[in-house]
């Protein structure tokens, strides 16, 4: 299934014209953009901390900058500054900021040996559900994650705001490719009110769809 086909499924479960979507990890914007693209009225919010990312978030955004907030900080489980660990690549890929993790590279130096890491740079953190409060967000239709094995450090610091959505969509890997990296499994024990909805596995991680079937 290709990535357009993913996010027109997605549309088509959320089965409202306005749905409130959190792109958590949100790199360069693209899935944002597919979503505005199949969900003209969407209601985006977006999270991003690695520097090199939201520059390119910024270029590729400029015409809805107004209509999607961008929140340069990373969602964790504290509020704060932690190290983010920022990625290169060899060759041709010395641009490749895809596998920047607040969570230390572990299985990913081997699993991914053409991709380095640079040296680690504070960032700023916060709770998810202290970011919904200020907000003032209650409700949410979809969290769109790709937080590079920092899947449980989001799952903790939103465990009230996680009762109220409805879906989630996150990329795994059962092989730690960073350190404390929980498995799928794993994550699903600490969504009791979830369900698996859809998988989409890769080589060596993969990414889920999960429903709140509570809602």
């Amino acid at each position: 299934m290709s990535a357009l086909e993913i996010h027109q499924h997605i549309v088509s479960l959320l089965q409202k014209p306005d749905p409130v979507i959190l792109d958590i990890g949100c790199y360069d914007g693209a899935d944002s953009l597919r979503f505005l693209r199949l969900c003209p009225e969407a209601q985006l919010y977006c999270f991003e901390p690695d520097p090199r990312a939201i520059a390119r978030f910024k270029k590729n955004m400029d015409l809805y900058v107004q209509k999607v907030p961008l929140f340069e900080i990373a969602i964790s489980d504290r509020n704060g500054r932690v190290d983010f660990h920022p990625s290169n690549g060899d060759g041709e890929a010395k641009d490749w900021a895809l596998s920047g993790s607040i969570r230390r590279p572990k299985n990913h130096l081997a699993e991914y040996d053409w991709v380095r890491f640079d040296n680690p740079i504070s960032v700023k953190t916060q709770r998810l559900d202290d970011w919904c409060s200020e907000t003032n967000l209650n409700k949410v239709d979809l969290i769109w994650m790709d937080v590079q094995g920092a899947e449980a450090d989001v799952f903790a610091g939103g465990r009230r705001t996680l009762n109220n959505t409805r879906f989630i969509y996150t990329e795994y890997s059962d092989k730690e490719l960073y350190e404390g990296q929980l498995s799928l499994q794993a994550l699903l024990k600490l969504l009791p009110s979830f369900e698996v909805v859809a998988q989409y596995p890769r080589a060596v991680e993969g990414d889920v769809l999960l429903k709140n079937v509570s809602l």
